[in-house]
């Protein structure tokens, strides 16, 4: 694995967003979008690619699996949560930043595949960066 920075990842990932998009376009289910990102990402070889990578909850030192899961983490600093709906909502930046401090990384990407120009459909999000 590559020590990339959080922008170089961010880059890396938005060109391959794009490039999914372009081939597929809107209207899609999320799990198509994210399946083909997920290719995409490995195409980099030095990148570390986990694909709903299960995200415990730790209150009062206990591990509790209560089912979050992220879509997409990247070099386990990079959080990237798919979409595919008529509009980003606050509760879909709350789930992500929640994502981000229960992970502890700093950096996550919220993109949503089903708009017309994918540049529209991306939300940066930074925890404490």
């Amino acid at each position: 694995m590559k020590d990339y920075s959080e922008n170089e990842l961010s880059k890396i990932l938005i060109d391959c967003a794009m490039k999914v998009h372009r081939a597929l376009g809107p209207g899609l289910l999320e799990s198509a979008h994210e399946a083909c990102l997920v290719y995409e990402l490995k195409k980099y070889t030095e990148l570390l690619v986990e694909q709903q990578k299960p995200l415990p909850l730790i209150y009062e030192e206990v591990n509790l699996d209560v089912g979050y899961r992220v879509d997409i983490l990247v070099n386990r600093t990079l959080i990237v949560e798919i979409k595919s709906a008529d509009a980003l909502n606050d509760v879909h930046l709350a789930q992500l930043l929640t994502y981000l401090r229960l992970a502890n990384c700093r950096l996550g990407l919220l993109i949503n595949f089903n708009v017309q120009l994918l540049k529209h459909g991306i939300k940066r999000v930074a925890n404490n960066l």
